[in-house]
């Protein structure tokens, strides 16, 4: 089992963020976290990466159970994380090879000699990504696309056994979301690829490879399952409490609002 919560809730500042989370990823599934704004998929990511621990519930990350593993470091060592308050962190002026390399040891910054082999690893990373044209400029410099691709570098760097996307094509016009989704569909279909958590509010991200999909509301599991059965109108219609459409175009989900006999709703 990669993660495992059990009744899982978390209270902050004497609200409840998360309330009866549970949620299983077995190895060999892809699964994508659907939630609106204000959702509570922040407070889940939070969770798996050890930087909140359950009010209540038992969790699971990777074999280590909270409350009774040592966690934080050594657990975040194995969770690959592409997000865009991981972006705000990294280092203006390092160079997007400095950026990559950085993930082999987990650290915002490189504060350790990496070795040629370590180098070289990079520079594959950046080439199979297509950014290694731009290997040797500032971070800064880049655009969010190219940011986007070098995190995803970045986190894949240290081979980890679970990789989280926290909604990477924020900011990104249509060709670079359309781009960095091949990316992530490539990664995805590998063999021996990590487990891969995408998270998003846009169901039209949502690719085929993400065989799974769990859709949070107001901190809660609204349902969760297999991707075509979740995302269905009906689901979906309940799920937004508005009468919506799903039409599957590519194997990809589009969502539109249906419509009265008279066009109005």
């Amino acid at each position: 089992m990669v993660i495992h919560l059990e009744d899982v809730s978390l209270k902050r500042e004497g609200k409840w963020i998360l309330q009866n989370i549970n949620w299983k990823i077995k190895q060999g599934e892809q699964w994508v976290l659907y939630g609106l704004n204000g959702s509570g998929k922040t407070a889940i990511l939070n969770l798996l990466n050890a930087y909140n621990f359950p009010t209540k519930g038992k969790l699971t990350v990777l074999g280590m159970e909270f409350g009774k593993t040592y966690l934080g470091e050594k657990l975040r060592k194995q969770i690959g994380f592409v997000s865009s308050s991981l972006q705000e962190k990294l280092y203006p002026n390092d160079n997007a090879l400095e950026v990559v390399l950085s993930g082999a040891f987990a650290s915002i910054g490189l504060y350790e000699s990496p070795t040629d082999e370590l180098r070289e690893k990079a520079g594959a990373l950046l080439e199979e990504l297509g950014c290694d044209e731009y290997a040797n400029r500032r971070y800064e410099t880049l655009s969010q696309g190219e940011k986007q691709r070098v995190q995803i570098a970045r986190a894949l760097m240290g081979e980890p056994s679970l990789l989280i996307l926290d909604e990477p094509t924020n900011g990104l016009d249509f060709i670079a979301r359309e781009q960095l989704l091949e990316i992530v569909e490539c990664i995805a279909a590998k063999p021996n690829t990590p487990t891969i958590i995408y998270v998003t509010h846009h169901v039209d991200e949502i690719l085929p490879v993400f065989n799974k999909t769990l859709l949070l509301k107001e901190g809660q599991v609204f349902a969760a399952g297999n991707t075509d059965e979740i995302l269905s109108s009906e689901q979906l219609s309940n799920y937004f409490n508005l009468p919506v459409n799903v039409l599957w175009e590519n194997q990809r989900p589009l969502l539109s609002k249906k419509q009265t006999e008279s066009g109005t709703m």
